[in-house]
């Protein structure tokens, strides 16, 4: 009896050793006093003083390339984008089952502006996200050529039934199954391409930009009909004189019609959007996945009909609107490219105690070269976010600055990925978004916010937001 009780209190110690070793409280520590909002805070100060506005002419060039990969070979070659096989990404459920087959061809696509002397290049792919690895890749691969991150403004369609095999790590293989490094060459290639070619493309050009309520296409997936949510398409129509025209859309809603069932590649409805618009009204179509954060699609039918309803009838409505907007060659244009500092990682265990921050960041390594991004074209304003951002965040957004005189749009992945950035009263609830991929803890959309409203300030000129 007394050698049970001396094992069982050394097993009792053990445990309390082990949760103190791999555990920490939940910080609800304000983020005001933090070393991580000041360090963000000096960035802005110093960008303040670099960014100008200017009103100027403008030159475009647009691009397109395929990122489809000719599947079933013998081996991978990546300079050929042919591949022995390749999983799907999005969904854990397929536990990096391999692609059948192509649905429909996939893309990455750019339009490159110039205004004065300052160069920004839009692009988007056809993925479930711009992955952080690709575009650190990406990033060297250009700064060779003069190109630099803070001139990249990137998204893409989010996708659940696109090319996996890009993730590294633990938490990539849950999302993207397993490493193929012929893959990420492959993309950084197709990815630089595109983005050089746009450049060489600039010619004289006008842009505009517009918006309309598409409400009846997404919900809040997180508490229904009680919770807000950003229902607005946003888009922007840049045609090149007497040549081509591109327009660019946005809207928050998830690219999640198909399902895991489905194991075709595809760009799911935002696929369809853009072909339709390529069909109709434009010689290139770009989809940004917008403030997707807590937002699910809605519309009839079931899979690859849901896609096809969803994006033809958001198309349709783009195409309503098209003829009312008014196009300018000189436009007031400023951008903004914020590398911001993060927190330390909350991964949640219960909502009192997280994964320690030493097991977190062998878990998932931290990641680096996070950045927001505001862009200002005449009364539209583009942010950026590393994240799947949230719908109810970006309409008070939208609603700060329309008090401004600015229109807006917020869009994810925008080339490094640090969760879902949603309310931080969404904290503690036992969903997804915030239990799985909130992990930063629940001062981190309050502190993206704070962020996100300095550099809007910046480049719309406005000290009210």
């Amino acid at each position: 009896m007394k050698k049970f009780g001396i094992i069982s209190g050394i097993l009792i110690m053990s445990l309390i050793i082990l949760f103190f070793i791999f555990t920490d409280p939940v910080n609800n520590t304000s983020y005001f006093e933090s070393e991580y909002f000041k360090q963000s805070c000096a960035r802005i100060d110093s960008l303040k003083e670099k960014t100008s506005t200017v009103n100027d002419s403008i030159k475009a060039g647009f691009a397109r390339v395929s990122i489809t990969p000719v599947l079933n070979n013998s081996e991978d070659n990546y300079l050929e984008g042919k591949f022995i096989q390749l999983p799907l990404a999005g969904f854990g459920d397929r536990k990096g089952k391999p692609a059948t087959g192509v649905h429909d061809s996939i893309f990455v696509k750019a339009v490159a502006l110039r205004v004065n002397s300052q160069i920004l290049v839009f692009v988007s792919a056809d993925l479930l996200i711009m992955p952080p690895n690709i575009t650190d890749s990406l990033v060297n691969l250009l700064s060779r050529k003069g190109i630099r991150r803070e001139q990249l403004v990137l998204s893409a369609t989010h996708s659940h039934s696109s090319l996996g095999g890009w993730g590294p790590g633990f938490i990539g293989k849950q999302f993207a199954g397993n490493e193929n490094k012929n893959l990420e060459k492959w993309l950084v290639l197709q990815i630089s391409r595109v983005v050089t070619s746009a450049i060489s493309d600039l010619k004289p050009a006008r842009i505009g930009t517009g918006s309309f309520n598409a409400e009846s296409y997404t919900r809040n997936r997180v508490i229904g009909e009680s919770g807000t949510k950003n229902n607005d398409f946003s888009f922007i129509i840049v045609e090149q004189s007497g040549h081509k025209k591109a327009i660019i859309g946005s809207f928050s809603a998830h690219a999640t019609t198909i399902g895991s069932d489905n194991m075709e590649i595809s760009a799911d409805y935002p696929g369809y959007w853009e072909r339709k618009i390529e069909d109709t009204s434009a010689d290139l179509a770009l989809f940004f996945a917008g403030s997707i954060g807590s937002q699910s699609p809605v519309g009839k039918g079931d899979k690859f009909d849901k896609s096809k309803f969803i994006g033809e009838a958001l198309a349709d409505s783009v195409n309503v609107y098209l003829p009312h907007v008014v196009l300018n060659d000189k436009i007031t244009f400023s951008f903004i490219s914020l590398k911001m500092q993060l927190p330390d990682y909350h991964i949640r265990l219960t909502t009192k105690i997280n994964l320690s921050s030493f097991w977190s960041t062998r878990l998932m390594p931290p990641p680096g070269n996070v950045y927001l991004q505001a862009i200002r074209i005449n009364n539209a304003v583009w942010i950026t976010t590393p994240s799947d951002f949230s719908g109810e965040y970006a309409l008070q957004l939208k609603n700060a600055l329309a008090a401004e005189g600015f229109d807006s749009n917020v869009s994810s992945f925008n080339g490094s990925y640090v969760g879902y950035i949603v309310p931080g009263r969404y904290f503690y609830l036992d969903e997804y978004e915030s239990k799985m991929m909130g992990w930063f803890g629940p001062n981190m959309g309050e502190y993206t916010m704070d962020l996100i409203r300095q550099i809007s300030e910046i480049v719309t000129d406005s000290d009210n937001l």
